[in-house]
């Protein structure tokens, strides 16, 4: 059954999805790039202004700071995709996947701009004073005068699509990045792995336990600082080889061909494919998920989010995924054909901080980071999905949906890698495809939020002065 179940996924990766998310991914990041006159590099500015608090008040409506949400939907994309996500894309797409990665991180910028921004457009207060939001809002109601009855069906789809990829994206990928880092480094079984993380997931969900998360995000911070120092330290020991790095990651990213020869990832379109849906995988920008967390950040205008939400892929994969990458091509890590996923990585790690003495370090750095990451991964995008079951069927629907999360993390821990991360790429396909179609018909309202909120910030308003 599972051989039927993954010969099935993978047709449909390799002959429809993956060629749909390449016809409209890039297409659409490189329209609203020109469409809105490259905002996500002239605004870049203004984006730290407004995160940093110069354009709020006290009467700004909304849930959380715009910090808040740009932290909440960083700590779903920051995770497996950074760490696991870009050795896969090496592993079968060869170095010049990364250059593709660049390329979807700063299209992402400005995707991510015009989704979080019509999240706030419309977002609706619920009757508790809370608030809801997120791409089955815009196409329900942004959609209704051109669409009719069919905007909430596709609400509704893309709904089921987004439950489908909370089990997949930030469910099973990561739960199966944890059991393979714990028995990888320290040798626990997969099947032990998975009763221990599916226990602690349902104890924070449906439980209400939240300490073990508050701790789990208070140490996720520390964690990423500690990957951040280990790597440059280890692209500081091969500093000479950066160069070279770079020219291989540009050069294998048009000819498709890896140096290593007869590479899995040998033609350009496999190269461009999985440089693509690794960039994906890692900034879910075009997918459809960070609205959600956005949408109920406080802010003074919708445009002021979707400016704060611009900066995510910016961290999360042109910052973080390269300086994984850099640790795995210049030590010569990628060239190790027996591993791929989380070894590959610690690979990198321990040969480059070998040089120092700290080879030994390597495996708990990337391991507890990993396991932190995910696990904080795993959390926001219950939360997410739980928005999209409370949308179709109401808050009842909950907790049903809760425990069949629960089951999804401990599928993700014992099924193989491969199918793992074929299921991952199938899903987000399913997301993505409705919210690109979506934001593109919605691209005037977009534009005239751009247009009427620096009208109004030259004219009129003036930052606060803290």
């Amino acid at each position: 059954m599972t051989e039927i179940l993954s010969s099935v996924i993978k047709a449909y990766n390799e002959y429809i999805g993956g060629y749909l998310i390449l016809a409209l991914l890039i297409p659409t990041g490189l329209f609203f790039t020109f469409y809105l006159k490259f905002l996500q590099v002239s605004k870049f500015k203004h984006a730290i202004q407004i995160v940093a608090g110069k354009f709020s008040t006290k009467k700004t409506k909304g849930d959380v700071s715009s910090f808040k949400a740009l932290t909440t939907a960083l700590s779903a994309t920051v995770g497996t995709g950074n760490i696991v996500g870009v050795a896969l894309a090496i592993h079968w797409g060869g170095p010049g996947a990364i250059f593709w990665i660049w390329v979807v991180g700063f299209l992402g910028m400005m995707l991510k701009m015009v989704e979080c921004t019509l999240a706030q457009k419309y977002r609706i207060v619920n009757s508790d004073g809370s608030i809801s939001g997120g791409p089955m809002y815009y196409m329900e109601h942004g959609l209704k005068q051109k669409l009719g009855k069919f905007a909430k069906v596709l609400a509704i789809i893309f709904s089921l699509a987004a439950i489908l990829c909370s089990f997949g994206t930030g469910n099973m990928a990561q739960a199966n990045s944890m059991a393979d880092a714990l028995n990888s480094s320290y040798g626990v079984p997969l099947w032990s792995s998975a009763i221990i993380i599916t226990f602690l997931v349902l104890l924070i969900i449906v439980g209400g336990l939240k300490r073990i998360a508050e701790v789990t995000y208070r140490l996720v911070p520390f964690m990423a600082v500690t990957y951040f120092i280990a790597a440059l330290v280890v692209i500081i020991v091969f500093i000479e080889a950066v160069p070279e790095a770079f020219k291989l990651i540009i050069t294998d990213a048009f000819t498709g061909t890896a140096a290593a020869g007869g590479f899995i990832g040998s033609t350009f379109i496999m190269t461009l494919t999985w440089g693509v849906r690794r960039g994906l995988f890692s900034n879910e920008a075009g997918q459809g998920s960070a609205p959600i967390a956005h949408a109920a950040a406080k802010t003074e205008h919708p445009m002021q989010e979707g400016l704060v939400a611009s900066l995510e892929p910016l961290v999360d994969t042109i910052i973080i995924c390269t300086l994984t990458a850099l640790v795995i091509v210049i030590t010569g890590a990628w060239t190790a054909h027996d591993s791929a996923g989380v070894s590959m990585t610690i690979l990198g790690f321990e040969t480059g901080l070998r040089e120092i003495g700290l080879g030994w370090i390597a495996k708990h750095v990337v391991s507890i980071g990993l396991l932190l990451f995910a696990f904080s991964t795993i959390i926001a995008w219950s939360y997410y999905g739980s928005r999209a079951v409370q949308y179709i069927w109401g808050d009842k629907a909950i907790k049903p949906y809760y425990f069949a999360y629960g089951a999804f993390v401990f599928l993700g821990c014992v099924w193989g890698l491969e199918l793992v991360w074929s299921f991952v790429d199938m899903v987000i396909t399913f997301m993505s495809i409705p919210n690109l179609i979506a934001i593109i018909i919605l691209a005037p309202v977009m534009k005239k939020e751009a247009d009427n909120y620096f009208s109004f910030i030259k004219k009129e308003y003036k930052p606060n002065k803290k």
